[in-house]
């Protein structure tokens, strides 16, 4: 799996996982939608994303995003 990949997982996972806890615990966690939302924006601008950093050190292969 490339990090291109994972991190649409991970992303992914991340917003539902923020949504489930919006909706069951509190509403609060629509803030952690946000940061992810914007986390996503900032890494499409600069390309830097501190997960897909996380991503290469464990091994994964890189692809055409996150090089």
């Amino acid at each position: 799996m490339t990090i291109d990949k994972a991190m649409f997982v991970f992303a992914g996972s991340m917003i539902l996982l923020s949504l489930l806890l919006t909706h069951f615990v509190s509403p609060w966690f629509w803030l952690f939608t946000a940061f992810i939302g914007l986390n996503m924006l900032q890494a499409g601008f600069t390309g830097f994303c501190p997960a897909a950093m996380i991503m290469k050190k464990l091994g994964f292969k890189a692809g055409c995003a996150f090089e």
